[in-house]
């Protein structure tokens, strides 16, 4: 036995790495709402409680500020994996693939023994009113694996503790009913009848994979220098050339192409082509004629991945990443907006007094009695409010704050003095760690003025 057919022999396929990416791609989708560190979730961008929780932080709405990082961070690694792997995501972990391969080979295959495409004899010889008996309890399934697939996407926006909650009374709760209503629809829609024809001309991405291709891409590549341009001798199979013209490669795509012919927008990187060319030319004692390999592997015979492009997205991903981090470690514990009231100040005698709305929120998971300090003067002292005051979790609080001196600190005879100060708010049973500063002026009249 040869080295190539040994080779050939213990090649497994990629349709069996591919299915363990989709079992695994599965649990971790479904599992991953449930999932939580220290009460928060790993990701969840909740519009009821206007928060985003990522890797167990709590981010309130005023720190998403985060979400143009985290949406860049998702393209540029779309961008760089299709630079290195083609179109990898669609053929290995897009969930319109997945869900496809769930209907199309482990339900209606699989399950029910109906439309294998690598045995249409027996799915002839199956009756009428079998196939159709078969059909409706294959689209039976999939309707209610189309609504988990729903329900399954709302946890992202909706924690599974608080779905389930409402999903007690769906009625009380019409627009998250209506969402799952709308992806189930669509879902049983675009699985049962647009097919693999969303990955061809509805999804925006099969447009971009050309502009970023490059010829050290890795994609699915039919090798012409062994198995010849078939096509340009009138689709005759020429002798000299290994191609046995089977056309097993074109029976088995999903999206009804010739690989043959040279990249194709239509082509996900599924490498099912490649699975069957690899048996055909197995039998013959050949490797495939179907690879997952780049232009420039067929004139080198190496890989190139660590390249110009390659560099620069892993640089732009390291760095996105870590900008993340730091911007999350630095996360304040609890928020306050300061807002200088349209009265500028007030004087009684000697005392000159300044207005200001304090907006608090508290982002803890429990309620703290909050109060706040003029760090660094003693000069300036709260007038109002003289107690602290209990904020829950979650809540927001607006305080009128007076603030007031009776000492002269004004710099000028003629002109308000604008006078830097520091706000420092805080949980009286937690005044170590759950604070913030902020930075703001107390306006001082003319000297003039005072008394």
């Amino acid at each position: 036995m040869s080295d190539s057919q040994t080779e050939i022999k213990t090649h497994t396929p990629y349709y069996k790495m591919r299915y363990v990416a989709y079992v695994l791609l599965t649990i971790v989708s479904l599992g991953l709402p449930f999932v939580t560190i220290d009460g928060h979730h790993i990701f969840l961008l909740s519009f009821d409680h206007m928060r985003l929780e990522l890797m167990g932080t709590a981010f309130d709405m005023q720190e998403f500020y985060l979400m143009p990082f985290l949406l860049m961070l998702l393209f540029i690694f779309i961008f760089a994996q299709t630079v290195i792997g083609g179109r990898v995501w669609c053929g290995w972990a897009c969930p319109q693939t997945i869900f496809r391969v769930f209907y199309r080979d482990w339900i209606k295959g699989a399950l029910l023994g109906m439309n294998r495409r690598k045995n249409k004899q027996k799915d002839k010889k199956m009756g009428a009113g079998e196939k159709r008996v078969k059909e409706v309890i294959a689209f039976s399934i999939w309707v209610v694996l189309a609504f988990i697939a729903a329900m399954n996407f709302t946890w992202y926006f909706v924690p599974p503790e608080d779905f389930f909650v409402y999903m007690q009374n769906p009625a009380e709760h019409p627009i998250l009913l209506t969402i799952i209503l709308v992806i189930a629809a669509f879902l049983i829609y675009d699985i049962v009848k647009l097919k693999e024809d969303f990955c061809a001309y509805v999804c925006p991405y099969v447009r971009i994979q050309s502009v970023l291709y490059d010829d050290d891409t890795v994609y699915t590549i039919y090798d012409e220098k062994r198995g010849g341009k078939i096509y340009d001798n009138d689709n005759k199979i020429d002798e000299r050339n290994e191609c046995t013209g089977c056309e097993a490669c074109v029976t088995v795509c999903p999206t009804h192409i010739d690989i043959r012919q040279g990249l194709q927008l239509e082509c996900i990187n599924c490498l099912e082509c490649a699975d069957e060319c690899t048996k055909v030319m197995g039998k013959l004692g050949k490797p495939s004629l179907i690879e997952w390999r780049s232009k420039n592997y067929f004139k080198t015979g190496k890989l190139s991945l660590l390249r110009f492009k390659t560099i620069a997205y892993a640089v732009l991903l390291i760095g996105i990443t870590i900008a993340l981090f730091i911007m999350g470690s630095t996360k304040e514990t609890m928020l306050l907006n300061i807002n200088k009231s349209n009265r500028v100040y007030k004087i009684e005698g000697n005392t000159v007094s300044n207005d200001y709305q304090f907006l608090f929120t508290n982002t803890q998971d429990d309620g703290h009695q909050f109060m706040f300090e003029v760090v660094g003067r003693d000069d300036i002292t709260i007038e109002r409010p003289t107690e602290p005051f209990y904020i829950a979790s979650e809540m927001k609080v607006k305080k009128v704050v007076v603030l007031s001196t009776k000492e002269k600190i004004g710099k000028s005879q003629d002109v308000t003095s604008k006078i830097p100060i520091i706000i420092r708010a805080y949980a009286v049973d937690a005044k170590d760690t759950v604070f913030v500063t902020r930075k703001t002026i107390f306006a001082y009249p003319p000297l003039k003025e005072v008394q």
